[in-house]
């Protein structure tokens, strides 16, 4: 077999699985919602943790969040760590009864960086032993009142790694934020979901995830600095035999880009690391999934693979080829003809997701139907930037950079965030 029957076949034979493997996440989370969770006892100490870079605009809302969830307030205690920051978040949180922790290293940059800091801290202060479990929140989430008893009730479950339901808050700003919303809740419902159902792990995304007391203590602390933290965490927890819970009833809101700029400079950053993480752990999770028959190591092995780099070399290489005379150019122009097909399949097919993910979480969306559909449209748009965005990603260099949050969209409440006063409690307040 020659090397571009080699590729082709590699090509046919992960792209159709995945394909395959996609499908049937969506039609199986279409027939079943989240698994619900026995009701437990509030009994369990939480530690929340956040990293926070210049958020004194956001900030008070998450706390209020927490503060006003139904899960008894003297088991749950607040710590942050103000990472290099220049304005007054850290005063503004201390007013507010948050544990703050400052750090000032410009050097190691990154919430990877950030949470080491935080939990070497607390290691070191011998605080961090009374804790059950600790949840990770970004600065701009807002938690729905039932959001820890939920997550509650997941970990009493036997699930010491837990991820919750990614919405966001500003969902209907634009076509690029409701871009990136639409791929967090479908991620939630066609993805996690699904994969309860099957009864395989899931994978952290970012914000809203909870780890146990022995976890942390196997880690000491947090040692997980790619550029994609989050996917390196899952991982490592995967290949150590661990399985990750989905709380579908925890539902946590996510402030998303608006700036198509900012978006593909995150999104670049995210394709990044993906790449680091597939290249540290990639034979790890092979192995581990032929040894232990782990299916779990098939489904992120499938996640990382970089199939639209494959797709690009592989069409190169053949050109390549051809310019040499060992192939001929028509039957790499059928090639090319071939993968603009699959660009143009691909594109449908993210409309037709997209519509099933506005149809299932309708409820949970907050947008006009008119916006929706509007956005559904668009979605396929959004999914295709990371073409080039996949191909950036390979020779740049992206750097942790923080993301501007203004606290505009939907609040728990329902309400708008520009309706009601940011918090912003002094010191001593």
């Amino acid at each position: 077999m020659g090397l571009l029957s080699l590729l082709d076949l590699i090509i046919l034979v992960t792209g159709g699985l995945s394909v395959i493997y996609q499908v049937v996440t969506v039609l199986v989370g279409l027939v079943n919602k989240p698994m619900p969770f026995p009701q437990s006892p509030k009994d369990k100490r939480y530690a929340i943790l956040i990293s926070a870079r210049n958020e004194a605009n956001v900030i008070g809302n998450l706390i209020a969040s927490i503060r006003a969830n139904d899960y008894p307030q003297e088991l749950v205690d607040i710590w942050l760590v103000a990472d290099n920051c220049t304005d007054d978040t850290a005063s503004l949180c201390r007013g507010l009864g948050v544990n703050v922790i400052e750090r000032h290293d410009t050097v190691h940059i990154g919430k990877g960086y950030a949470l080491t800091y935080l939990l070497n801290q607390m290691n070191l202060r011998g605080v961090s032993a009374r804790y059950d479990a600790f949840l990770v929140f970004d600065a701009d989430n807002l938690l729905d009142k039932h959001y820890l008893s939920a997550m509650n009730d997941s970990f009493h479950a036997g699930y010491e790694v837990l991820t919750s339901y990614r919405n966001s808050r500003n969902f209907s700003a634009n076509w690029v934020s409701s871009g990136s919303a639409l791929w967090f809740i479908r991620e939630s419902r066609f993805l996690n979901n699904s994969r309860m159902v099957f009864g395989t792990s899931c994978h952290v995304g970012g914000t809203g995830f909870l780890f146990s007391q022995r976890i942390m203590r196997r880690n000491d602390g947090w040692k997980f600095h790619l550029l994609t933290e989050d996917m390196e965490f899952s991982l490592d927890c995967i290949l150590h035999g661990d399985k990750i819970g989905y709380c579908g009833a925890a539902m946590l809101y996510d402030e998303q880009p608006v700036s198509f700029a900012q978006s593909w400079r995150q999104r670049v950053r995210w394709s990044k690391g993906f790449y680091e993480v597939f290249y540290y752990y990639g034979y790890a999770l092979v192995r581990r999934a032929i040894r232990e028959r782990d299916f779990s190591c098939i489904d992120l092995s499938l996640m990382l693979c970089p199939f639209t780099l494959v797709s690009a070399a592989r069409i190169i290489l053949g050109f390549v080829f051809a310019a040499c005379g060992f192939v001929t150019w028509g039957s790499q122009m059928q090639q090319v003809t071939g993968w603009l097909t699959g660009i143009a399949t691909y594109l449908l097919g993210m409309v037709v997701l997209a519509a099933f993910t506005a149809v299932a979480e309708r409820k949970h969306i907050g947008a006009t139907n008119k916006e929706l559909l509007a956005y559904c449209l668009s979605f396929p748009f959004y999914m295709l930037s990371y073409v080039p965005i996949a191909f950036v990603a390979v020779f740049s260099r992206p750097q942790w950079k923080p993301i501007v949050h203004h606290g505009q969209g939907q609040t728990v409440s329902g309400q708008k965030a520009s309706d009601r006063p940011v918090i912003t409690a002094k010191a001593g307040a």
